[in-house]
């Protein structure tokens, strides 16, 4: 597929994920996050989103954006994709700065790129479907240059956890307008939004790297200048401390309320037909997925020849959670 050769996928994997602290504590007490945890036994959630990203770029145009402080598990998580394609930010300030540091670093590699970013704590149960629609948002961005590709996903019941996507007019390359976003509404909003045909919110996305800094300058102009700034000054210089005295410095951002609300006319939504898709983001939604998972086998226990498994099952850290509140 021709598109695909300028194409990067950037799993974001930088976040504590706190929301799941219940379920991904270790015999030690230590907060492991929870994409470097498995579902049920397997490989880590990390590793499933960077096989995910194989089916719109190759490995040496797969990146990963992490947290230094979380180098205990990334380092062994990661290690295949090379240190140039790991990309380490000096603490999480939120989803838009690490999407602007992660874009920078990108283009200094390859200015024309398009990149499909995945977030790493999802679980899907037909990966080869959502690989499919991941095909295609790279060719809607290679025919709407300037917008972004937001993937929604149909959902399959009123989950007031997640957030929602209302569509808007059709477009004439199959994709449609984004009307507005809601995030997670109470139980009788969800159900109206399904029957007035809203879809899930995977977070997944596409767009050409000029088009993100143009969305980033837009809302954050200040601190896309600082971390260019930085960036530049750590390539003059070894010690690599102007990018960690800025982070020092520098506020929470939150992509989705700052970037996206308010640019609905930049984007474009893409659904994907149901395919066993969910986040990992609450324990009433790890609990959820293993009842799916399971619900035509038992078997929990971790799968042999997993090269490199997850540091804590969640299934296991489930069962565990259930019998102490029982």
């Amino acid at each position: 597929m021709k598109t695909l050769r300028m194409t990067w996928a950037l799993v974001l994997a930088g976040g504590d994920g706190t929301r799941l602290a219940a379920l991904t504590r270790d015999g030690f007490g230590n907060q492991v996050p929870k994409q470097f945890c498995s579902l049920s036994g397997g490989q880590a959630l990390v590793h499933d989103a960077v096989q995910r990203a194989r089916y719109v770029a190759p490995r040496e145009r797969t990146c990963v954006i992490v947290a230094e402080q979380h180098q205990r598990y990334w380092k062994r998580q990661l290690w295949a994709l090379g240190t140039r394609n790991v990309i380490k930010q000096p603490r999480n300030c939120g989803t838009a700065i690490g999407i602007l540091l992660a874009v920078l670093h990108i283009v200094r590699r390859d200015p024309m790129a398009r990149i499909v970013f995945l977030p790493a704590d999802h679980h899907v149960r037909d990966e080869a479907a959502l690989g499919l629609s991941l095909r295609e948002a790279v060719t809607l961005v290679t025919d709407a240059y300037n917008d972004l590709i937001l993937v929604g996903i149909e959902p399959e019941g009123a989950d007031s956890d997640l957030g929602y996507i209302v569509p808007g007019a059709s477009r004439e390359d199959g994709a449609r307008g984004i009307a507005r976003f809601v995030e997670k509404p109470d139980s009788e909003l969800a159900r109206k939004l399904l029957a007035s045909g809203a879809v899930w919110n995977s977070f997944i996305f596409a767009g050409a790297a000029a088009t993100l800094l143009d969305l980033l300058r837009e809302s954050i102009p200040r601190i896309v200048d600082d971390v260019s700034s930085a960036l530049a000054g750590d390539a003059r210089h070894t010690d690599g401390l102007a990018l960690h005295n800025l982070y020092a410095k520098l506020p929470s951002v939150d992509f989705s309320r700052s970037v996206l609300e308010g640019a609905e006319s930049r984007l474009r939504l893409l659904t994907v037909p149901a395919c066993g898709w969910t986040d990992l983001g609450t324990p009433s939604r790890v609990a959820a997925a293993l009842h799916k998972l399971n619900s035509g086998s038992t078997a929990t226990s971790r799968p042999r020849n997993i090269a490199v498994p997850g540091f804590l099952s969640l299934a296991e850290q489930t069962s565990r959670f259930m019998l102490a509140r029982a």
